[in-house]
């Protein structure tokens, strides 16, 4: 999976936005002001950061070399992704739906309902 796919992919989420909030070189996607994707666009292998339940974190970590702890990331809740280095695309697609999934579990009643009229 190339890097646009995957920002449209990220931009295909209900109610997710793009920034820049740290740098000209990390584009943030965000559901509601909360992370749930980062690419670093600026690094050599091309790659996301997401968000994991922390047990399906290690498993996917032992399973893929590929996956690894969140680069400046919490390493417990953040998985980074090679996304050209021969994983298959749905994979990344169901980890980008995981990482959303996450953060939208998360939201208080107020924020799901936001989300559910967008």
């Amino acid at each position: 999976m190339n890097v646009e796919v995957l920002r449209e992919y990220c931009l295909s989420k209900k109610g997710t936005s793009e920034s820049f909030p740290f740098d000209g070189e990390t584009l943030v996607f965000k559901v509601l002001d909360k992370m749930f994707a980062l690419i670093p666009l600026e690094k050599e292998v091309p790659s996301v950061n997401l968000k994991a339940d922390p047990d399906y974190s290690l498993e996917l970590r032992e399973k893929y070399p590929q996956i690894y702890g969140g680069f400046h990331m919490n390493k417990k809740h953040w998985n980074t992704v090679e996304i050209e280095n021969g994983l298959d695309d749905k994979l990344i697609m169901s980890l980008v739906d995981h990482s959303y999934e996450m953060v939208v579990s998360k939201f208080t009643k107020k924020n799901k309902a936001i989300l559910d009229n967008l």
